[in-house]
């Protein structure tokens, strides 16, 4: 299944997107999901705030991609937003998601507390908003990683049924 499933990323970055800093958490997330069978479709880097970024992944999903990670944003910068904008463009919550992200990674770090990243379903792609550091997005794609093959097939319609 992985082998056959696609995804983007996004970057969330006044910085980044300035050029005055190098991303390494897009890079860092592309390197996890290729090496587990994962092939990437497209890269971005946007500015911070509802409207660069619900933009942004209103374009990315409609190019027809499986998963869309986004990284950066989830915070309590004045202009963290990568959640609401989310939100904004999504048909359905999967607040499951982000509240196991939460939960693992607060395994490690009791800060993962304060992440305010969701996910969500925008036609049949998968959105997931993870933190902007790389060593959280690196762990985070671990946690992942063993729900996505069910979670991609479904979405794609590969599964009738789910359960029992």
């Amino acid at each position: 299944m992985a082998d056959m499933a696609t995804f983007s990323v996004l970057t969330v970055s006044d910085s980044c997107k300035k050029g005055t800093r190098t991303d390494t958490s897009g890079p860092a997330i592309i390197e996890k999901m290729k090496n587990s069978g994962y092939t990437c479709v497209d890269y971005r880097i946007t500015e911070d705030g509802v409207t660069p970024v619900s933009s942004s992944i209103e374009e990315m999903c409609y190019q027809g991609v499986n998963l869309l990670i986004t990284t950066g944003g989830t915070g309590f910068s004045p202009r963290d937003f990568t959640p609401e904008a989310t939100e904004l463009v999504c048909d359905r919550k999967v607040p499951g998601i982000p509240e196991m992200l939460r939960y693992r990674s607060s395994e490690i770090v009791k800060a993962a507390w304060l992440s305010r990243g969701t996910a969500g379903i925008k036609g049949h792609t998968l959105v997931v908003n993870l933190p902007g550091s790389v060593k959280a997005v690196t762990e985070c794609v671990e946690f992942l990683l063993p729900i996505l093959p069910h979670a991609l097939e479904v979405l794609r319609g590969s599964v009738g049924r789910c359960g029992g």
